[in-house]
């Protein structure tokens, strides 16, 4: 059997009775209406999945109603009506924001299908996003936990850069949170609904990141039997974040420097040189000006990269958020799992805000 709600606005009540009666039979939960201000009452009152208008409504345009719906309901799915179907009113449908055009006199199957294509196409909608709502939830700073007056001066930093295109150096321990600094940051941006790479440098060796980072063209060392895409150029429009960044190699630095000054680059074993659009984000758990000073780091790229310095506190020194930390994990391990939630004691809480918390 069919699902959805639906809402049938003609001034023809013969239409209205048998097209109501026809769709009640394959399964739909159907209203219908008369006129539009009948109609825009019952749309106020009820949620629906899909409006069937038609054009005409007495003294009434359908387009008035069809408008109401985009301003008022934007979430109900619109089908127009006609009698006297033209190419043009089929443009000035779709143009007004109509999922489809019909005309009569309707066949079964024709409204059928329109109506099953119109709900398919809300339901993948809803589905989308319900997606968004969990990457905000996963990698948004709703997924941030904390209280202390330095977490909200970043959450302040978060939300005044992340529009512009600085590039952004995130310090702080291992296990502070860097990466999800990080996504937030894209989250929040213009770039959100564009890829976000990330790629751990101090996990590969120099020969392996510089492939990583700008692609490889076939044959361009042992082993590269295909032309591979670059982490940059999968970044492109949108953010790249590039972790451990104080472990590149002196040579891999200098790459960096001018992809950060010039955003180009050519591939390992290739000439072309590619242009990317691509907002930089980096992190690291050293002293970058320490190792400027020991030779260590290009000074040059650390005063590129340093543009906006985010420095995430260690969990030791914001002991007033570990109690919102623990209940937040507690309560998602227990969602996870299907389990009621009991809190902490005051003893177990003591006992977290008293550990160091290394690494």
């Amino acid at each position: 059997m069919a699902e959805g709600t639906l809402l049938l606005v003609d001034d023809d009540r013969h239409v209205l009775d048998s097209m109501s009666s026809w769709l009640r039979e394959q399964g739909y939960d159907v209203d219908t209406s008369a006129d539009a201000e009948n109609a825009k009452t019952k749309l106020d009152a009820k949620t629906y999945d899909l409006a069937l208008i038609d054009i005409r409504l007495g003294n009434t345009d359908g387009f008035d109603l069809l408008a109401y719906c985009n301003q008022r309901h934007p979430n109900v799915t619109v089908t127009m009506i006609t009698g006297y179907g033209t190419v043009e009113i089929g443009v000035e449908a779709i143009r007004a924001g109509a999922f489809d055009l019909l005309t009569k006199p309707l066949l079964d199957q024709e409204l059928q299908l329109s109506i099953e294509r119109a709900l398919s196409q809300r339901q993948m909608l809803a589905e989308n996003q319900n997606l968004k709502r969990q990457l905000d939830d996963r990698f948004g700073l709703e997924n941030v936990v904390g209280h202390d007056a330095r977490m909200n001066r970043i959450f302040e930093i978060i939300d005044s850069v992340a529009d512009t295109r600085a590039t952004i150096l995130i310090t702080g321990e291992s296990g502070t949170g860097k990466s999800m600094i990080a996504r937030a940051i894209h989250q929040r941006s213009a770039r959100r609904e564009k890829p976000f790479v990330e790629v751990a440098c101090g996990a590969l060796p120099e020969t392996l990141l510089e492939s990583e980072l700008f692609g490889h063209v076939a044959g361009s060392f042992t082993g590269a039997t295909g032309n591979k895409v670059g982490k940059f150029k999968q970044a492109d429009k949108g953010t790249i974040f590039l972790d451990e960044i104080g472990t590149a190699s002196p040579s891999m630095q200098v790459k960096l420097l001018r992809v950060l000054q010039d955003l180009q680059f050519e591939q390992v074993g290739g000439t072309e040189t590619f242009t990317v659009d691509t907002r930089v984000i980096l992190a690291t758990n050293e002293d970058l000006s320490q190792a400027v000073d020991d030779g260590r780091f290009r000074q040059d790229l650390f005063y590129r990269i340093n543009v906006i310095n985010i420095e995430l506190p260690a969990l030791r020194e914001r002991v007033s958020d570990i109690p919102l930390l623990a209940q937040h994990f507690l309560q998602k391990i227990c969602e996870d799992v299907g389990k009621p939630s009991n809190g902490f004691t005051p003893e177990a809480l003591e006992m977290l805000q008293r550990y160091s918390w290394p690494g």
